[in-house]
């Protein structure tokens, strides 16, 4: 990791010094996913059959998982990793219920009632990856607040193995928080057939989860397509910053930043600290926990691009943080709580020693499906929220119309729109 000083640099350096690893939408990737959406949209299940024998190395009989394949699923899982699986829905359900938007009338006004109302997103589309590691927390990050939205669809896709089956415990966890269909698709291929529908697959109205360049770049361009579909926030690569004072733990603040790392080789992670020593005693214990870990290759691809930046003050510290706008914030300083109101901008925020990035990932309660990449400047992470459609309502009497219709009027005239003026002065007269 290098090593920055933030007083020391102009605002180019210090630019640098935040800048994300380039995902920059090269015109092969812009391309090749062109063709991979053009290709399902013309051929169907028989095109992403094709797609999976080609990119995921697998001879699909069937796209969608059936009822056999569920049930060995559930026999083959430890029944500790069950258990786990289905603690872990539970936080994440009480949470996400707690959460959730709720109904609101008010009357703004004698006979003037406005309300909103909650509809869920009829049916959505839930992308769970699964190339270097499978992901059955996503499945519940995704399926326990749509169920929650009361999504009448909800759909989920996710690479199949060379054996031609989904990862077992992805399949779980789709089952326990009632995703109704599951498809064996991956990539670009499972985007477009989510986005635009095939003969077996659903097509959706918004599509949600994280995934690589590939998948990424497809739920942009689906998202730009009137006939396409939403997608939940833009997406990047993992990260973590973590704002740490002298009398930090510097196996913990490792332990941290390496948790990120091994995510993937383009994730990005910063520690910032006011302390030259724990800077450097962090930057050892990187070193010595790196060189352990089964991943180790892919953390150290993702520390070469990685900084360990000192820092005047703690203050000095959340403004940088607020700049950088990061998916995970880990403040590991002895008042965690003191900083929190300074914080503008982040995914996710966790809060002293004890609290590691890990346990949002899967089961404190909290989304794991966050803004990266800065987009924590004006994006929230997935939420029942993110599944459903907000209805705004109004009623007005006789009595209300007389109370706010002079100032309807007065306001559709200044904008220079008579016919909006008189749909209401019509109505007063005849209510004269």
């Amino acid at each position: 990791m290098k090593s920055l000083a933030w007083n020391r640099m102009d605002e180019a350096s210090r630019r640098e010094a935040l800048a994300r690893p380039a995902q920059a939408r090269a015109d092969e990737l812009r391309g090749g996913v062109e063709r991979i959406i053009a290709i399902v949209r013309e051929g169907g299940d028989t095109a992403l059959r094709g797609l999976s024998a080609k990119y995921d190395r697998c001879a699909l009989e069937a796209i969608e998982v059936d009822e056999s394949e569920f049930a060995a699923a559930e026999a083959a899982l430890d029944s500790v990793l069950k258990a786990a699986i289905r603690e872990a829905a539970a936080r994440i359900d009480l949470f996400h219920r707690a959460a959730a938007p709720q109904p609101v009338a008010v009357d703004t006004a004698i006979g003037v009632r406005v309300e909103r109302i909650l509809r869920p997103i009829s049916r959505v589309g839930l992308y769970v990856p699964a190339g270097s590691a499978p992901l059955p927390s996503t499945a519940l990050m995704l399926g326990v607040p749509a169920r929650i939205a009361g999504c009448h669809d909800v759909v989920l896709c996710s690479p199949a193995r060379a054996d031609g089956r989904c990862d077992e415990a992805v399949l779980y966890a789709a089952r326990l928080t009632g995703v109704h269909k599951v498809f064996k698709l991956g990539g670009a291929q499972a985007i477009a057939a989510m986005a635009y529908g095939t003969a077996s697959v659903p097509k959706c109205d918004k599509l949600f989860g994280p995934g690589n360049a590939w998948v990424t770049e497809a739920k942009l361009q689906v998202s730009s397509d009137p006939d396409g579909a939403a997608i939940d926030m833009p997406a990047g690569p993992s990260e973590v910053l973590v704002i740490a004072d002298a009398d930090a733990n510097p196996v913990f603040v490792a332990a941290d930043l390496l948790s990120q790392a091994e995510h993937g080789p383009d994730s990005q992670v910063i520690l910032l600290s006011p302390s030259a020593d724990l800077l450097a005693r962090v930057a050892a214990e990187v070193e010595r926990q790196c060189a352990a870990l089964p991943r180790a290759d892919v953390a150290r691809q993702a520390l070469a691009q990685s900084r360990l930046i000192l820092v005047e003050s703690l203050a000095q510290a959340v403004e940088v943080s607020n700049r950088y706008a990061p998916e995970h914030l880990i403040l590991q300083v002895a008042e965690p709580r003191a900083l929190l109101d300074r914080i503008d901008s982040a995914g996710s925020i966790f809060l002293g020693q004890w609290t590691p990035e890990s346990v949002g990932d899967y089961c404190s309660g909290s989304n794991h499906v966050l803004p990266t990449y800065g987009h924590a400047r004006s994006y929230s992470g997935v939420s029942v929220a993110s599944f459903q459609k907000q209805i705004s309502v109004q009623e007005v009497s006789a009595d209300g119309l007389r109370q706010i219709g002079p100032c309807t009027a007065t306001l559709a005239a200044a904008e220079q729109l008579e016919a909006h003026r008189r749909a209401v002065t019509l109505r007063l007269e005849a209510l004269a």
